[in-house]
């Protein structure tokens, strides 16, 4: 089992809704394990959810709390990534709106979702509780890279990043507002969330996260609204690659060296704690050290590739 159980309610709280930009709202996780930052953005015909919460509940108390912000305005919903907290409520939302993502993510729903379905429902009472009666929805719209959602007067802006925290992330973009839905590709207050749990799950390339953390740093928004944690500025983009750099750096060091998987991953988590004693999943530190040693050969392989190419050009 990747996660300790857990022990409380993994409950969004919609009463804590808080507006951050012009008819841009977030619910915020406010710290509390498996629930994440929810998103609701308004333009003048219609409004978009951004993540549902885990399980049919929370994702009832969402689509409440978004019908009454939208007062008869058409609703969409669109989900950052595929994993139970943010996407497994889908289906409360089939009469009420039109569900889009991209056609990684739709993939991934598909062929992993039951998989997590049955880990996450042994991750204690509460979170079975919370994911009773879960059906996988399909989506109404599947787009490839990039899709611009007319919500009136507003364009919001669905993008695939293509590998990264998983195979189909996406991040949301209301560019009007300066404003950025991220997902699980950053958090803030804690260490990167590494779903690397071969055999079952090898997607998360730490290569192409700190590809992509750059082009998003490079848009430059005003505010990143991030999938567990607070609302940051622009920064926590460059916070985050940073400590993904030192992790791979510190990790392909001592693989290099040809140490056992399990002293880097000691040697990685000291020093990681150590430089970020305040942040929270220590846990994630390790999953991460594997993600890398396994990036690490295909950097060597595809490395060698090039010496090849270099050498008969």
């Amino acid at each position: 089992m990747p996660f300790e159980p857990l022990t409380h309610e993994p409950a969004v709280d919609p009463a804590q809704a808080r507006e951050i930009a012009r008819d841009v709202v977030v619910i915020p996780n406010l710290g509390v394990g498996l629930v994440p930052n929810i998103g609701v953005i308004g333009g003048s015909h219609s409004v978009l959810v951004v993540d549902t919460g885990l399980g049919p509940r929370n994702a009832g108390k969402v689509l409440a709390f978004a019908a009454e912000h939208a007062r008869g305005r058409r609703l969409y919903l669109t989900t950052t990534h595929f994993h139970p907290e943010h996407a497994f409520g889908a289906q409360v939302f089939e009469d009420e709106a039109t569900y889009l993502v991209n056609s990684a993510q739709a993939a991934d729903l598909v062929h992993k979702g039951p998989g997590y379905l049955e880990m996450f429902r042994g991750l204690g009472t509460p979170v079975a509780r919370a994911l009773d009666g879960v059906g996988l929805a399909t989506p109404d719209v599947v787009y490839d890279d990039v899709y611009d959602l007319d919500l009136g007067g507003r364009v919001v802006r669905m993008e695939a990043t293509g590998r990264a925290h998983s195979k189909g992330d996406q991040v949301v973009t209301v560019p009007d507002a300066g404003v950025l839905f991220t997902g699980d590709l950053v958090e803030t207050g804690q260490f990167s969330i590494f779903p690397w749990f071969p055999p079952y799950d090898t997607d998360v390339s730490g290569r192409r996260w700190i590809e992509v953390l750059d082009r998003l740093a490079a848009t430059g928004p005003d505010l990143v609204v991030p999938g567990h944690g607070d609302v940051s500025g622009r920064r926590i983009l460059t916070d985050v690659r940073e400590y993904l750099e030192l992790l791979r750096d510190e990790t392909w060091k001592r693989r290099d060296s040809a140490l056992p998987e399990e002293t880097i991953a000691a040697e990685v988590e000291a020093l990681m704690i150590e430089r970020h004693p305040e942040w929270e999943g220590r846990d994630w530190i390790a999953k991460g050290v594997g993600c890398f040693c396994a990036d690490h050969s295909g950097h060597e392989a595809a490395g060698a590739g090039e010496a090849a190419e270099g050498a008969t050009a």
